[in-house]
C-alpha cells in the first residue's frame, strides 16, 4: 500500500461534520481535499502541480476521496464491516446524496461530470478489501491482479477526467497505474512486513528458497530478497515502457504532468537500485532536487513521446477495466470554459492530422 497520511480521516469526518448547515462551499472541499493530497503522496503532488486547473480540481478530489478510503481501512482495525459502510457511502455518491464530508461531496461532482463507472470505484473498494482480508500474492498475475484494482483504477479515472476514453490510451493509463503500485510494493517491502503485510510473489520468494511465512516472521534483507525487488523491478520498468506510448494521446495539456509522475515513480527504482535493493531496512526516496529536474524533462520532452501502439494487448488483469468505460466522442456537443475550448481545438486538430496521415499511407495489393 501507499505511504500513509499523518491526517486521521476520522478527525476529518468529525470536523466536516461541524460545519455551518452540515455543508461547504466547493472551494473549502477542494482545499481540505488538497490538504489530503498533500499529505499522502509528495511525488503526486509534485506531479499535479504541472495539471492544468480543469484537471487538477478534480483529480485532487478523486485522489482525497480514495486516501481517505485507504485511510479508514487502516484505522478500521479488524473490522471488514468497515468495507460495507465505505460501499454504502460509494453508493449515497452514486445517487448524489454523498455523506456530508468534503472528500464525498467533491467526488460526487466528479463522478456526474465526467461519467466515471461505478464499476471502477468498486473495484478500488475490493482491493482495498483484500488489504483487510490479509490477502497474499502467489503470482506476478495474481499482484497484477491486485494493482489493477488499487491502482490501475486510478489510472483508468484520471483519463477520463482529462477527457481520454478511447480504449488504447485508457490501458495504457491502467498500465501506468500498475507500473506505480508495483513501484510502492519494491520500496516499501520492509516497512509492509513489519505491518504484517506481504505483496511480493510467493513463488519468486520460493524460488530463492525463502520461506514467506518465516521471513514475515523475521523480515531481514538477504541477496535472495535481493533478488525477488530486483524481478519486481524489472516487470516494473516493463509496465512503464507499455504505459509510455498512450501518453501521446491524451490531451496536450495534460502530458508533462502524467510523464513527469512517470519519471518520477521509475527514479525510484533506480533508488532502490543505488541501495543495493535493500528496500527491507531502507526506504528509497528521490529528493526535491531530483524530482524538479525530471518535472523539467517531462515538459521539455513530451513532444518526442512515442506514440501509441494499437497492437498492444492490454494486460489480462486490466481488461475488465477497460471494458467498464463506454466510448463516447468527448467532442461531440463540446462546451467548456475558453480554456477548455482552446484545448479541445487543439486535440480536434491533431486527430484530424493522425487521420490524414493514416489515409495518405501507401496501400499494398495482397497476394
Amino acid at each position: 500500500m501507499p505511504s500513509k497520511l499523518f491526517l486521521n480521516p476520522l478527525l476529518l469526518i468529525q470536523k466536516s461534520s461541524l460545519m455551518a448547515n452540515g455543508s461547504a462551499s466547493n472551494l473549502t472541499d477542494t482545499i481540505q481535499c488538497e490538504e489530503l493530497m498533500r499529505g499522502g503522496s509528495k511525488s503526486f503532488f509534485a506531479a499535479s502541480r504541472v495539471l492544468p486547473k480543469r484537471v487538477r480540481n478534480p483529480a485532487i478530489a478523486l485522489y482525497a476521496f480514495c486516501r481517505l478510503m485507504d485511510d479508514i481501512v487502516d484505522e478500521g482495525g479488524e473490522d471488514i464491516r468497515i468495507i460495507q459502510t465505505l460501499q454504502q457511502r460509494l453508493d449515497l455518491i452514486y445517487e448524489g446524496n454523498p455523506v456530508d464530508v468534503p472528500a464525498d461531496r467533491a467526488l460526487t461532482k466528479v463522478v456526474q461530470q465526467y461519467k466515471i463507472p461505478k464499476t471502477l470505484l468498486e473495484a478500488l473498494l475490493e482491493g482495498f478489501a483484500w488489504d483487510k482480508l490479509g490477502r497474499r500474492y502467489n503470482s506476478i498475475e495474481d499482484l497484477y491482479d491486485y494493482a489493477a484494482r488499487v491502482a490501475g483504477t486510478v489510472g483508468a479515472m484520471m483519463a477520463l477526467i482529462m477527457g481520454t476514453r478511447q480504449q488504447v490510451p485508457l490501458a495504457r493509463a491502467c498500465e501506468l497505474g500498475l507500473a506505480m503500485q508495483l513501484t510502492n510494493i519494491a520500496r516499501d517491502v520492509g516497512e509492509d512486513a513489519r505491518n504484517g503485510r506481504l505483496y511480493l510473489p510467493l513463488n519468486w520468494m520460493r524460488e530463492e528458497g525463502i520461506d514467506p511465512d518465516a521471513w514475515l516472521k523475521d523480515p531481514i534483507f538477504t541477496p535472495q530478497i535481493a533478488r525477488v525487488v530486483h524481478r519486481v523491478l524489472q516487470t516494473t520498468d516493463l509496465l512503464y515502457q507499455r504505459s509510455q506510448t498512450g501518453i501521446a494521446q491524451l490531451p496536450r495539456d495534460c502530458r508533462a504532468a502524467i510523464y513527469g509522475a512517470r519519471l518520477v515513480y521509475a527514479q525510484i527504482g533506480r533508488q532502490i537500485e543505488k541501495q543495493d535493493l535493500n528496500s527491507v531496512s531502507q526506504r528509497a526516496i528521490v529528493s526535491s532536487t531530483k524530482k524538479k529536474m525530471l518535472m523539467l524533462k517531462a515538459l521539455s520532452a513530451t513532444v518526442h513521446i512515442e506514440k501509441a501502439k494499437t497492437d498492444l494487448e492490454p494486460i489480462e488483469a486490466i481488461k475488465y477495466l477497460v471494458e467498464a468505460v463506454p466510448y463516447e466522442d468527448p467532442y461531440a456537443h463540446y462546451g467548456g470554459s475558453l480554456e477548455q475550448r482552446v484545448v479541445w481545438v487543439i486535440n480536434t486538430l491533431e486527430k484530424a492530422e493522425r487521420h490524414r496521415l493514416a489515409r495518405m499511407q501507401p496501400s499494398y495489393p495482397t497476394k
